[in-house]
């Protein structure tokens, strides 16, 4: 097989020599000047780090509108991986590696959101004060100890939302839907586990039009 093995950062994990398999050192979280050159005709990206860098290059096959033509591989660089906890992938590099080589392609939903980013794990906000909806539903009206989104993994219209309200222990109200949107009191998001670069008062995460081919079966 051919394919292409993006080691990110210093916490990649070590990926052992496989016939056919480049692998090519990148900083962590990658951009344009880092991917897009070593890209060229392939058809399988292995992403060896964190959910960040996942999203960074998944960014990148956005950009330069490869997600058709591209199949996705994942080796997570630690057990605290939200993608892998969310689409069942090894957190063991060497198993992880196994299946992004071997594996065949499981279609996930691929969320997006206002900033240009992606998310692909999970991404959250929060004390926040506002309203929000999902799709046509009213979400929150007023305040919220913190908002989760998720891809959806069940197969519904693509991501959920849990809602936590003020009380320490009630339970969060989830909803479902092709988007989120946010308006609230400035607050900072979290995509993957990296905190935006400034708070915001409006948010948006929605379905893209395409899925995230993503490697997570056995053949």
């Amino acid at each position: 097989m051919r394919g292409l093995v993006l080691a990110c950062g210093r916490g990649a994990p070590e990926i052992p020599a496989v016939t056919g398999l480049e692998v090519v050192p990148v900083p962590e979280r990658p951009g344009k000047a880092d991917v897009d050159p070593v890209l060229g005709e392939h058809d399988r990206v292995i992403v060896a780090g964190t959910d960040a860098d996942l999203a960074a290059v998944v960014v990148r096959l956005l950009r330069k509108d490869r997600l058709a033509a591209v199949t996705v591989g994942f080796v997570p660089a630690g057990p605290e991986s939200a993608v892998a906890s969310l689409w069942q992938l090894p957190v063991d590099p060497r198993r992880a590696l196994a299946l992004a080589v071997e594996g065949e392609v499981d279609p996930v939903p691929l969320i997006r959101d206002d900033s240009g980013g992606v998310l692909l794990g999970r991404g959250s906000v929060g004390p926040v004060r506002g309203v929000a909806y999902c799709d046509d539903e009213v979400a929150l009206r007023g305040a919220a100890r913190s908002i989760v989104v998720e891809p959806d993994d069940a197969g519904g219209p693509g991501l959920v939302a849990r809602v936590t309200k003020g009380l320490l222990f009630k339970r969060p109200v989830t909803v479902a839907g092709r988007a989120f949107q946010l308006g609230c009191v400035p607050a900072v998001p979290t995509l993957d586990g990296v905190a935006h670069p400034r708070a915001v008062n409006r948010w948006t995460w929605y379905r893209h039009t395409e899925d995230l081919r993503l490697i997570r079966g056995l053949l």
